[in-house]
């Protein structure tokens, strides 16, 4: 009995100096946990400014581990892009020929902490074009979003801006890309 009441003493003062048992490599601070992202693209035509966003959440989390090589490739219906209107989001389809390549793709590869945002390197595919950026940054912009912006030409894409109606309507070449992720 007295064995037993040491041995209980003993192992209560060990997990009292020693601490949790958790492995430190689990620390929450480097994992980044996503499960949900929206991607928005944003312009300005002769008529004014117009914005198509498309967000979708993740069936499965994704974890970033900060302090580890890591990657995530994220596939982006086209279809499911949405400009608040359904002509102009017929011409943004269209545009980026949604029949030919239904699907987009983002790929966020070895993020990390930067200061108190995020850098990663940033592959992203539309209409089978391949654009890479190397220390993409990602802001936090609250306690659970992170966003990043890319400025671009349809020109870049290997695509032409919409014209409708003989030229009175003008899509202008510059477009905004951002990707926000929302952290659990």
């Amino acid at each position: 009995m007295r064995i037993t009441t040491t041995i209980t003493v003993i192992g209560l003062v060990l997990s009292f100096f020693l601490g949790s048992a958790k492995p430190n490599y689990f620390n929450d601070d480097l994992i980044l946990k996503i499960n949900k992202i929206e991607i928005q693209i944003d312009g300005i035509s002769t008529v004014g400014k117009y914005n198509c966003a498309n967000m979708f959440s993740k069936k499965d989390t994704i974890f970033f581990y900060l302090n580890k090589k890591n990657s995530a490739k994220v596939e982006i219906p086209m279809s499911t892009f949405d400009c608040g209107n359904k002509m102009m989001t017929k011409d943004l389809l269209k545009t980026v020929k949604s029949d030919e390549f239904p699907n987009s793709y983002v790929t966020f590869s070895d993020l990390k902490s930067f200061s108190k945002n995020y850098k990663c390197d940033l592959t992203f595919v539309i209409a089978n074009k391949t654009l890479k950026f190397k220390d993409f940054i990602l802001l936090n912009k609250t306690n659970n979003k992170i966003e990043g912006n890319i400025n671009l030409t349809f020109t870049d894409l290997g695509l032409k801006a919409p014209v409708k109606m003989a030229g009175l309507i003008k899509v202008k070449d510059e477009i905004n890309i951002s990707f926000s992720l929302y952290k659990n």
